[in-house]
């Protein structure tokens, strides 16, 4: 869902930037009252495993990939403002520092990875609690369905875009039909990466869970909760893994949208990155021979760099001085 430069149009770029600047603003009021002490490090670390996770590409099909968007499971975990946040954090870091989604479509990508699918997933997730029961399974399950229809969601929000500022003479049913058959495959992915994260950290840390509040602690877990500092290490550590090691295994085929660019004859819209020659471009290690070590360090740099950039921005958002979460993080 990573769109290049070029697949719409400038005016399209420009109102989508403003949209995104004005409900990103809205998100970061709501994360402040969502956010308590502990929070704020998680808030980081779910912005770096977001990151990690978005550079496995699993295939879904002949000649396609998916990668995880994260909107929905951020959500899920933290609040849906603090969720958008999440993403959007990940979605600059990687037009900024990885050359991966155009410059000029940072309001779009940001609109469709972030904003729609912590937003429009969280809801889904609501409504879904509703007819299942109240319990860690019940949980999870309504995880599963927000997160798939969290990426059905974007491919349709991309579409909407594509009716009002196509770069190229394809009919809007046509992307439309082509986008969310090809992100309904890539949604179930989704949907299972996200249930099995929520699923682990209500095992681990049911108090962490945003989406969960309402059950009663006894009825999510009987074991002891994993310490905090622990909890946070262990994460940590699952993140790297996933950017310099399961990574290297990623499905080297187009994502679902470079794929209906292809199928459709727009893909000659995309235009070369600004920042294409950068240390970092396209997630590999300028410098570094070695194919596996380039990746390793780049997915390294990059998720701490986003845990890093993260966990400031939600210390400014909350108003809670870094002393003091830092000494909440090891309780």
């Amino acid at each position: 869902m990573h769109a290049p430069d070029g697949f719409l149009t400038a005016a399209t770029a420009v109102s989508t930037g403003v949209l995104s600047a004005g409900l990103l603003g809205l998100a970061a009021r709501k994360a402040s009252d969502e956010l308590d002490d502990k929070q704020i490090p998680l808030a980081g670390l779910a912005a770096a495993f977001v990151f990690a996770g978005q550079m496995v590409n699993f295939p879904v099909a002949a000649g396609t990939s998916g990668h995880l968007l994260g909107g929905a499971l951020a959500a899920i975990l933290l609040g849906p403002g603090v969720g958008a946040l999440v993403v959007a954090i990940v979605v600059v870091v990687q037009a900024l520092v990885f050359a991966d989604g155009g410059l000029t479509a940072l309001g779009y990508n940001t609109l469709n990875m972030a904003i729609v699918p912590a937003f429009g997933g969280y809801a889904v997730f609501t409504f879904a609690r509703k007819f299942l029961p109240s319990t860690a399974g019940g949980v999870v399950g309504a995880t599963g369905i927000a997160a798939l229809a969290s990426v059905v969601l974007s491919a349709t929000a991309f579409s909407i875009e594509w009716l009002f500022g196509a770069a190229a003479p394809v009919p809007f049913d046509t992307v439309f039909g082509a986008m969310v058959s090809v992100h309904l495959l890539i949604g179930i992915g989704e949907a299972v990466i996200s249930a099995m994260v929520v699923s682990a950290v209500l095992a681990a840390r049911p108090d962490l869970v945003a989406g969960a509040r309402d059950l009663d602690r006894v009825a999510l877990s009987s074991a002891r909760k994993i310490p905090m500092r622990a909890f946070v290490v262990g994460a940590l550590v699952v993140s790297l893994g996933v950017a310099t090691v399961v990574s290297q295994f990623a499905s080297g085929d187009p994502d679902g949208l470079e794929r209906v660019a292809e199928d459709e004859g727009f893909v000659d819209t995309a235009e070369d990155h600004a920042l294409g020659n950068s240390v970092f471009a396209d997630y590999a290690t300028s410098g570094v021979g070695n194919e596996s070590l380039s990746l390793a360090i780049a997915g390294a740099g990059g998720t701490l760099l986003t845990l890093a950039v993260g966990y400031g921005v939600f210390r400014t958002v909350s108003g809670v001085p870094g002393r003091r979460a830092a000494h909440e993080l090891a309780g």
